[in-house]
């Protein structure tokens, strides 16, 4: 007997992930609370530590709205188990706010905080490593998804520099913000195997 195969439609899945992301960003803006001291730029220069952790985290849920966007838009249908791999990443991605505040409060300098935006990076990284394996097994083998993914040489750069700074943040935690900050680079330069793939399938169906 075949087991049954359901599918569902995806656009629930899309309207409510897009609202957690965007709350998950308002969530951060709101951390950066007005200066009581002063009204010059000397008074903001306290601040720009949490502005510059906020900035970096924007890009970072920036880049997984993209990428879950266009990763999406390749699918035809889901299930319950693509539904809680979702779930999953939304979870992480929650998680974001808090180590970006407690990462920006210490300046950059304690080891803890820096170490925990780290793991959380890392989960987010691996829940979103998870969503595509999920998604790519309800779509099949020789979906359009699963030839747009590849290698993946990114993801797997992104792991390796998550673990590593994590390790050293227990060293140089300078050192693991410029880790952060080189992925976070990485990942801004547009990803546009999902596109390509799409245009060649448009124009040779």
């Amino acid at each position: 007997m075949k087991p049954i195969k359901v599918n569902m439609s995806k656009n629930r899945l899309e309207a409510f992930s897009d609202g957690v992301i965007a709350i998950i960003i308002t969530i951060m803006v709101l951390e950066i609370k007005v200066p009581h001291e002063g009204h010059d730029l000397a008074a903001l220069k306290p601040l720009l530590p949490v502005f510059i952790s906020y900035v970096m985290s924007f890009i970072y849920v920036g880049i997984y709205w993209n990428n879950h966007h266009h990763m999406l838009h390749t699918v035809r249908s889901i299930n319950g188990t693509v539904l809680w791999a979702n779930m999953h990443l939304l979870f992480w991605l929650s998680m974001v706010p808090f180590v970006t505040a407690w990462m920006g409060e210490s300046n950059f300098a304690e080891t803890w905080p820096m170490a925990l935006y780290g793991l959380v990076l890392l989960m987010n990284a691996i829940a979103y490593t998870i969503l595509t394996l999920v998604l790519v097994k309800h779509e099949g083998e020789t979906s359009i998804l699963a030839n747009a993914l590849g290698r993946d040489w990114k993801g797997k750069i992104s792991l390796v520099c998550y673990i590593s700074a994590i390790a050293l943040a227990f060293v140089n935690t300078y050192i693991s913000f410029g880790l952060y900050f080189a992925v976070a680079c990485i990942w801004f330069i547009p990803d546009r195997r999902i596109e390509i793939k799409m245009a060649n399938e448009q124009q040779h169906p």
